[in-house]
């Protein structure tokens, strides 16, 4: 194998020698892996960059467990991230002694691309100019193709197995640095990559055990296990989500203090965690049934389109979201074996849908003006639209309430159906309130966890839940 010099040479930035043939001593030439710490192959900066493709995001996957920086060959420009690349300290001290002593230092590469080259190169500002083998190809190092600063002799800092030209040479630098051992994210980290805050939506699969009056212990039991092969599934979910989006994470005010964009958590880690949780749901779910194991899986299909490209068409993710929220119902249902009722899965789409746009009008409402909502596709103007919206869904849902109260159904399952009425004011003002305080500002983010929040709210609903006992 020849040595890894430059075929095509790029000029370095202001803080390099301008003028290699002038400069004294023998020119130094350095591999990339040279000044970067073993592990540091971006595998988080990988799976983002490369998350519209499905195929490559399988790629990212495998890479998040590379050990070795010579992962990071699949990454183009958009895979460097200069502020979680990790550097050799004592490379890059012992190229900057290269530079005072008046030697002009090249940085380059066979293994990784140019563009990554590039970046590295950019990032530290310590190099004359910086060279990579064309589209990842190991360039053919015959002595007439160096440019002249090489031609007359030049010293290389890389690999031990590299055979170099007769008039360079290898030379030894000081020892590798270690790299930084992370420290061991703690109990709150893994907590929140999980979202275990977010379980309680999941609390909706027990739906159905309520409104079909199933209180038989038996049932009781599978529902639970239903919640929870729901809760992690979501939680694998999640992880996914916060995978493909660790770059857009990072810039954002809150969600950089997630695990995997803060650094608490590898993306390694990350990926294992996920699939574990996975795993665990459809042993979960196949175990209750295969009909409910196809529930789950249609959730996750959805989710994961979701989190991968639906999410980014206005109006359509609301839809989703509303379509989660009610999958959850129909797990509920599927999990115990009775049927969907149409009266509940009519109000659960108008509902989620509701809160879905609620949402959506809290994050418009927190943008300046004339800001596009990032990766949403909503502009500042589509505010007043998602608040009518929002509203004419939730009250569309309390006529469903309405009209259900007053169907067959309801006769045959109560012996007192005209209690049901009282919860109709209720439902009305929950709902008001809710879009009230989202005018004003006071609630931050996702309106279920508000309300889970908030001790109205759980008034309103053990009310309803009195008022629907107080009718059986």
């Amino acid at each position: 194998m020849r040595a890894s010099v430059p075929e095509r040479v790029e000029q370095g930035g202001s803080d390099a020698l301008r003028d290699p043939l002038r400069a004294k001593g023998r020119p130094l030439v350095v591999d990339v892996d040279e000044v970067m710490l073993p592990g540091s192959a971006f595998a988080a900066d990988i799976a983002s960059a490369l998350s519209h493709s499905v195929h490559a995001f399988i790629a990212a996957i495998a890479a998040a467990f590379r050990s070795e920086a010579r992962s990071a060959r699949a990454v183009d420009a958009s895979g460097f991230d200069s502020s979680r690349a990790q550097f050799d300290h004592d490379a890059v001290t012992f190229l900057l002694q290269a530079l005072g002593e008046g030697r002009s230092v090249y940085l380059c590469s066979e293994t990784y691309p140019e563009p990554f080259v590039s970046a590295v190169a950019r990032h530290l500002g310590v190099f004359t100019a910086w060279a990579a083998a064309p589209d990842g190809q190991s360039p053919a190092a015959r002595d007439e193709e160096l440019p002249p600063a090489l031609g007359q002799g030049f010293d290389y800092v890389g690999s031990a197995t590299v055979a170099l030209p007769g008039f360079a040479s290898h030379v030894a630098r000081p020892a590798r640095s270690e790299p930084a051992t992370p420290a061991r994210a703690g109990m709150g980290s893994w907590l929140k990559l999980f979202r275990v805050h977010q379980y309680a939506k999941n609390g909706l699969v027990l739906v159905p055990l309520l409104t079909a009056h199933k209180f038989a212990l038996g049932s009781a039991a599978t529902s639970l296990f239903a919640v929870i092969a729901f809760s992690l599934c979501a939680s694998g979910a999640y992880i996914l989500n916060d995978i493909l989006d660790v770059k857009a994470d990072r810039a954002h005010p809150a969600k950089r203090n997630r695990p995997i964009a803060s650094g608490a958590i590898a993306a390694s880690q990350a990926v294992g965690a996920m699939a574990m949780a996975l795993v665990s749901a459809f042993a979960i779910a196949l175990s209750i049934s295969l009909a409910f194991g196809d529930v789950l899986l249609g959730y996750l299909v959805l989710t994961t389109s979701y989190s991968l490209w639906l999410k980014r068409i206005a109006t359509v993710d609301v839809v989703v979201l509303a379509t989660l929220y009610t999958v959850r119902v129909i797990g509920g249902a599927v999990a115990i074996s009775v049927p969907m009722s149409e009266w509940l899965l009519a109000f659960s789409l108008f509902i989620f849908m509701s809160l879905a746009l609620v949402k959506r009008y809290i994050e418009l409402a927190s943008q300046p003006d004339g800001a596009v909502l990032a990766a949403r596709g909503y502009q500042i103007e589509d505010k007043a639209m998602i608040a009518v919206l929002a509203a004419a869904s939730g009250f569309n849902a309390v006529v469903i309430f309405t009209l259900y109260i007053s169907s067959d159904t309801v006769r045959a399952l109560y012996s007192h159906p005209r209690l049901l009425w009282v919860g109709c004011p209720i439902l009305m003002y929950w709902i008001s309130r809710v879009m009230l305080f989202a005018q004003r500002g006071l609630i931050d983010d996702d309106p279920v966890i508000f309300a889970l929040r908030d001790r109205v709210s759980w008034f309103a609903l053990g009310a309803i839940g009195l008022i629907m006992l107080a009718a059986i």
